[in-house]
């Protein structure tokens, strides 16, 4: 078994580089096949402190929600399911510095509607690279976890014979390094 070294990345706030980011889930339908999708609207802060440990937050936007069918998404944004109008976003908070190592695990708050629960995300840290398009280091990482809608009431009515209760969330996100 091999152990996992910190990761020790520059002090500051990172700024999400939305060109290179990516929330998609995937949910069943009817238990033979997947669903796949995005959000195209999200935010995330990620502050390191001295030691290279990072306060993390997030919000995804509902509104946003795609998955290529209009006259599917416009459903799911209504009130039978996601209710954009009234629920209009997920945040997510981690409520303490997390330390930064090659694959480590994140838990934090997921707030839905007032309801918040404990979500853990697998996350799998890409490194720090030079992008030569704008001569500024970025960080990359890919986190994945589930959420169960029901923890959240979405979509109460909805059967999970029609649509699984577990929704898989996948992350792939981009952060530039702070300016000194």
């Amino acid at each position: 078994m091999t152990t996992s070294q910190q990761t020790v990345i520059a002090p500051g706030s990172w700024t999400l580089d939305t060109a290179h980011s990516a929330v998609h889930f995937t949910v069943k339908h009817l238990g033979i096949s997947k669903i796949r999708g995005r959000f195209n609207h999200f935010e995330a802060g990620f502050v390191v402190d001295n030691d290279g440990a990072a306060a993390i937050e997030a919000t995804v936007y509902f509104d946003s929600f795609d998955t290529g069918n209009e006259f599917r998404d416009n459903h799911v944004r209504g009130n039978d399911m996601l209710d954009v109008a009234n629920i209009p976003h997920l945040s997510f908070r981690v409520p303490e510095p997390v330390t930064i190592t090659d694959r480590f695990e994140v838990t934090g708050a997921a707030t839905i509607g007032g309801i918040s629960k404990p979500i853990t995300l697998q996350v799998e840290w890409g490194g720090v690279q030079l992008f030569p398009m704008d001569s500024k280091n970025h960080a990359g990482f890919a986190a994945t976890g589930t959420i169960s809608r029901s923890d959240f009431n979405v979509a109460p009515g909805v059967p999970t014979l029609l649509l699984s209760d577990a929704i898989e969330i996948e992350l792939d996100i981009q952060l530039i390094e702070p300016s000194s």
